[in-house]
């Protein structure tokens, strides 16, 4: 039987290599490809919306389709790749989203949108699970942090550059009434560069080693490292834990603020964004498509800040500031909507940059709050609630806005805002070494995978 070998260098220490820049490549197009699906909807809409004949109800259920699908993609992404491997899967969703996007072009019944949208959706939620689990088993572990974290920088350069990709393409010229379908079906551009980047990559060495031994995955790791390379010492496996135990007196607290944080997040993050010209011309903004503009451009700035902050501040600060900041920002915007178009201008900046700036906590607060036996559950039932709100709110926001106006859909996304500080403020541990004064309790932990 094949060992990890002496005087070999772990395969998690190798250097950066060939094979880590294409599952690197491959992870991060997918990532771009992701962003962008969720958001050139809102663009596309905007166009189709009496092509179609959509009323507030179907339009809010097309943009929350696909919100719906990541729910069940990723769940149970996780329990087949953890069973059949994560190689194939990472393939084989490019190639569907591939195929769903061109299809989206010849549709045109509302309800047969809304179902291409959620298999869509189903085909992120498992590019989400399974591009992550392989990226992070293959990177080295110096790097491993660094490279997690820039993952929300693709996906939020992919969810941005949907914006302007979608006026480019309405600019091209006098498309008639097939604009809203080259505009949507456009993510298949993404889908067939992410496809032919992934195709060939190697399995996990640590699926297969946990699966077919050492010996198979020795011969993977030998085939793409080298003969120098090793398998990591092999350690005492952890008895399986029970889903039930999130909600202990040990976890509850940890798991109400991990859903409730992310829920509080994304809803108005997509909620506000999706449908950004529909928000930007109720506040009475001049110039709706620049405003749109400047407000995608600085996401992309908050994310790139919030990856550069997030470990020099504590994380309890991080959530807290991050949530009343934006919260603020947005009740001046709300109340005072007759304010001058410059600092309406510098306002919507300003919240764009600190709710993008709060979206990186989604990468690295929940795995810290679980142990490694819960760490996959814990996130899972994370993200499965954060889907909920986004796709409630998406779905919802049209169909509050032609109701009760654009100043009650904000009110709603700020009291998001409020409730997840509030509930940040009370029940969230500190999860950061670097800001306890004692160690932290077993719960608490940052434990390591």
């Amino acid at each position: 039987m094949a060992t990890s070998g002496q005087n070999r260098i772990c395969f998690e220490d190798a250097p950066f290599s060939p094979v880590h820049k294409k599952i690197a490549v491959g992870t991060f197009m997918g990532q771009i490809c992701d962003g962008y699906i969720l958001g050139i909807v809102g663009i596309a809409l905007s166009y189709a919306t009496g092509v179609l004949g959509l009323d507030s109800y179907w339009m809010g259920l097309i943009g929350a389709g696909a919100l719906f699908g990541i729910l069940f993609g990723s769940l149970l992404t996780g329990i087949i790749i953890d069973r059949l491997g994560r190689k194939g899967a990472y393939a084989l969703v490019s190639m569907i989203v591939l195929v769903l996007s061109v299809l989206q072009f010849f549709i045109s019944a509302p309800s047969l949108l809304v179902a291409v949208r959620f298999m869509l959706g189903m085909c992120v939620g498992a590019d989400y699970t399974v591009g992550v689990s392989l990226l992070s088993e293959w990177t080295p572990e110096k790097i491993r942090t660094k490279m997690m974290s820039w993952l929300m920088a693709a996906w939020t350069f992919g969810y941005i550059i949907s914006y302007f990709a979608g006026f480019f393409i309405a600019s091209l010229g006098d498309l008639g009434d097939d604009g809203w379908r080259w505009i949507i079906s456009s993510s298949a551009v993404l889908a067939a560069i992410t496809l032919i980047v992934r195709l060939g990559s190697p399995e996990s060495p640590s699926w297969t080693l946990s699966k077919k031994g050492a010996d198979a995955a020795l011969k993977l790791v030998h085939a793409h490292l080298g003969t120098g390379f090793a398998l990591p010492e092999q350690k005492e496996k952890t008895a399986s834990a029970s889903f039930f135990r999130l909600f202990s007196r040990e976890l509850w607290r940890n798991t109400v603020t991990s859903c409730t944080f992310f829920l509080c997040q994304v809803l108005p993050f997509f909620a506000i964004s999706i449908f950004l010209p529909v928000v930007v011309k109720g506040l009475h903004i001049a110039n709706p498509h620049a405003s749109g503009m400047m407000y995608n451009g600085f996401t992309m700035v908050g994310v790139i800040i919030g990856i550069l902050i997030a470990d020099k501040i504590s994380r309890r600060a991080f959530l807290m500031w991050t949530f009343y900041g934006a919260g603020a920002i947005l009740t001046m915007m709300t109340v005072w909507q007759t304010m001058p178009p410059t600092l309406a201008f510098v306002l919507l900046g300003a919240f764009s940059t600190v709710l993008a700036i709060s979206i990186v906590a989604e990468w690295l607060y929940p795995p810290e709050l679980f142990p490694t036996e819960l760490r996959g559950s814990g996130v899972g039932l994370t993200i499965a609630a954060s889907r909920i709100g986004a796709g409630m709110g998406t779905w919802m926001l049209p169909v509050v806005t032609e109701q009760y106006g654009v100043t009650t859909t904000l009110v709603c996304c700020i009291a998001s805002l409020l409730i997840g500080g509030v509930v940040c403020q009370i029940l969230a541990p500190e999860t950061s070494t670097r800001f306890t004064c004692k160690p932290l309790s077993a719960n608490e932990s940052f434990a390591k995978a």
